[in-house]
């Protein structure tokens, strides 16, 4: 690994604490992110030709700390803000943030008065130490409109006064349902990007399974955190096998399983096995043992699926929701046969949530092809293929539908 890329690694290990520590201090969250960035393009610069200080974190925190003093002195001489400016002065700590510092700045990003884009697109900048840049190629659209995303939820942060603290105990579990969908989102939008040349963006992926593996060291004890950690593992695992060497997608049941990462197989089956019947059951736990059964069979023939099946049908009752009902007609399908999973698909034809969404109809196309019916496969692939914006989904529809029959 080279000197810069050690340096972008250790830099967006840093940011969050850095900021964590900042807001914890001074409050005002949106000038404290803005001063945070200034020092990394800071240390981004100076790092490579004048070497890692001895204490990054430190020198991070000064930094900032006098763009804030800057920007404070800026706006004018009055006494009200030289006197805010005499408070910034203090030295800065030294020592590690509190424990729960990034925990917190977590909590505050997913914070539910601020929209799911808004705490996607905050989480990612301020905990997961992207660009603004970065998270506009992400979700593909133009830098501008995610620098007025972030912004928008800085100010809605500021207006509306939300403090930089754990939520009270009542509240808590609420919010972590909160923080656990955004980094599921995150990672499935890593997993399988919605739109552009590229299946998988191996940034988002892994940056989702970093930020869950710190919310798991600071809250051990919570069984859906381990779930999610371990689904993202097991998921991420077969990361290798999803494509050809041109990009093409290859589904899971012809992947090289070979290929598959067994080190994360082992770690997310551990999870797993340690989680499952300790602590209340859970949707991210519940599909973390399904992908468990998928990676621990030798083959694609050789899958459980009635215990998959099974999982599923415990899923439903738990966190039922028409991705679930679709899910879990294909497992139908592979137990009691395609026309009972085209039976159990047909329910969501009038679910106005799947209307636009093209898995409904990719689903229906591979079930039909395995009942037999490839006039109605075949169009159903096609109309599939026209409603995604993934290029390499499209593709592999298409090619679908003229290979079907």
């Amino acid at each position: 690994m080279s000197t810069e890329a050690r340096i972008e690694d250790l830099l967006r290990e840093l940011a969050p604490q850095v900021l964590a520590m900042l807001v914890r201090r001074h409050g005002q969250f949106d000038a404290c992110e803005d001063a945070v960035q200034e020092a990394l393009v800071a240390a981004a610069l100076q790092w490579p030709k004048e070497g890692v200080p001895d204490s990054p974190r430190s020198w991070l925190a000064t930094v900032a700390s006098r763009r804030l003093v800057d920007e404070w002195r800026s706006e004018g001489a009055r006494e009200r803000r030289e006197e805010s400016a005499a408070a910034l002065e203090l030295p800065v700590q030294t020592h590690p943030p509190a424990e729960d510092d990034t925990l917190t700045l977590l909590f505050l990003c997913c914070h539910p008065s601020l929209s799911p884009p808004s705490q996607l697109a905050l989480t990612l900048r301020a905990v997961g130490g992207l660009s603004t840049a970065e998270i506009a190629h992400a979700f593909f659209v133009p830098e501008a409109t995610m620098a007025q995303r972030i912004s928008r939820a800085k100010r809605s942060i500021k207006s509306t006064g939300i403090r930089f603290d754990l939520p009270p105990e009542p509240e808590r579990a609420d919010r972590l349902r909160v923080v656990l969908h955004v980094l599921y989102l995150v990672f499935n939008e890593g997993y399988t990007a919605s739109s552009g040349p590229a299946l998988q963006r191996a940034d988002l992926t892994n940056e989702a399974i970093r930020l869950t593996r710190m919310l798991r060291r600071r809250l051990p004890e919570e069984g859906e955190v381990a779930g999610l950690l371990a689904l993202m593992l097991l998921t991420d695992a077969r990361r290798a096998a999803r494509t050809e060497v041109d990009g093409s997608l290859v589904p899971l049941d012809e992947q090289r399983r070979e290929l598959w990462n067994t080190a994360q197989i082992e770690e997310g089956v551990a999870l797993v096995t340690r989680t499952l019947g300790t602590v209340p059951i859970g949707p991210y736990q519940l599909q973390a043992a399904m992908a468990a059964v998928h990676d621990e069979a030798p083959s694609a023939a050789e899958t459980d699926w009635p215990q998959i099946l099974a999982l599923y049908e415990v899923l439903e009752q738990v966190s039922p929701s028409p991705v679930v009902t679709l899910n879990r007609a294909v497992a139908v399908a592979m137990v009691d046969g395609p026309r009972a999973g085209l039976a159990l698909l047909g329910t969501l034809d009038a679910e106005d949530r799947m209307a636009r969404n093209h898995r409904l109809d990719a689903v229906r196309g591979h079930l039909l092809e395995l009942a037999g019916d490839t006039d109605a496969a075949r169009e159903a692939y096609a109309r599939a293929a026209r409603m995604t914006a993934s290029v390499p989904e499209q593709r592999y529809l298409a090619l679908r539908a003229a290979q079907v029959g």
